[in-house]
């Protein structure tokens, strides 16, 4: 059993940066991929990065790739993604996740863990 909680989220200006947190309880196998997805009101949850936990590598969705930087830190159990030029359009309730065996990292369906959520609000 894994149990993620989120932080970091908040109401930043366009450009802004912010980092979130994933914090993982519960033993994190070398097997699993971590994610991070969002969902912005009306739309349905949305690939945003994964990073794979064994070996660190990483994968980003085009609308963010150069601007976020998915990590973790293994000894802490801890997944970040770091959020650098941000926009309007990146507004959402940004959820972390994990899964085992992920073939689709970009598929909501091939994680069994996910956060509640923490809301990023990019306004003027």
């Amino acid at each position: 059993q894994v149990q993620l909680v989120e932080s970091g989220g908040g109401l930043v200006q366009p450009g802004d940066s912010l980092r979130l947190s994933c914090a993982a309880s519960g033993r994190i196998f070398s097997t699993y991929h971590m994610g991070w997805f969002r969902q912005a009101p009306g739309k349905e949850r949305e690939f945003v990065a994964v990073i794979r936990w064994a070996s660190g590598i990483t994968s980003y969705a085009d609308f963010v790739r150069g601007r976020f930087t998915i990590s973790r830190d293994n000894a802490k159990n801890t997944m970040y993604l770091q959020m650098d030029s941000l926009k309007p359009e990146d507004t959402a309730l940004y959820y972390c996740a994990a899964g085992l065996w992920v073939v689709t990292a970009s598929s909501p369906n091939e994680y069994g863990y996910w956060g509640q959520g923490t809301q990023v609000t990019v306004s003027s």
